[in-house]
C-alpha cells in the first residue's frame, strides 16, 4: 500500500462518525435519517421518470443528494461542494467496500474511480471544490442513464 493511500484511509476512518444509517441501497426512510445525520437542511425533492430526487445542503455549503426508485430504495447518491460529505452515512452499507477497494487507488491529483460489481463511486476534488457520486448497479431503475446522477 502506498503511504498517501494508508493516510486517506486512516483520515477517512477518522473523519467519520462511528454510527451511521443506511444511505446507499437504503429505503426510503433512511433519506430523513441520512440528513438528520448530517445535519443538513432538506431542499427539494424532485419527482422524475421513474425515480425521485431529494437533495441536501450540509452546513459546510456542500450539495448531497439522493436517488430513490419508486420502490423506495436508494440507489444512488452525489455531492459536491466544499467539503466532501460523511461517506459513511453517505455509503451506508457500502462504505467498507469502498474503503476496501480504495486501498489500491494511486492517490494524488487524480480522481478516486472506484468500480465493482455492485458497487461505482467516482470522486473528485482539491480545496473547496469537491464533486462524486456512488451508484448500485443493480438498483438502477430500467432505462436510467447514470449520467443524471450529478
Amino acid at each position: 500500500m502506498r503511504p498517501g493511500t494508508a493516510m486517506l484511509l486512516g483520515w477517512l476512518a477518522l473523519a467519520v462518525p462511528p454510527l451511521a444509517s443506511a444511505a446507499l441501497g437504503g429505503d426510503a426512510t433512511s433519506v430523513e435519517a441520512d440528513r438528520a445525520q448530517m445535519k443538513a437542511q432538506a431542499r427539494a425533492a424532485t419527482p422524475a421518470a421513474g425515480y425521485t430526487m431529494q437533495e441536501f445542503e450540509l452546513p459546510s455549503g456542500t450539495l448531497v443528494r439522493e436517488f430513490l426508485s419508486t420502490q423506495g430504495k436508494v440507489f444512488a447518491v452525489s455531492w459536491h461542494g466544499p467539503s466532501v460529505p460523511d461517506l459513511r452515512t453517505t455509503l451506508g452499507a457500502y462504505f467498507e467496500p469502498f474503503i476496501a477497494a480504495a486501498q489500491g487507488h494511486r492517490h494524488g491529483h487524480h480522481p478516486l474511480y472506484v468500480r465493482q460489481p455492485d458497487l461505482v463511486v467516482q470522486s473528485t476534488g482539491h480545496a473547496r471544490s469537491f464533486a462524486g457520486r456512488a451508484y448500485v448497479p443493480s438498483l438502477l431503475p430500467p432505462a436510467f442513464s447514470v449520467d443524471a446522477i450529478q
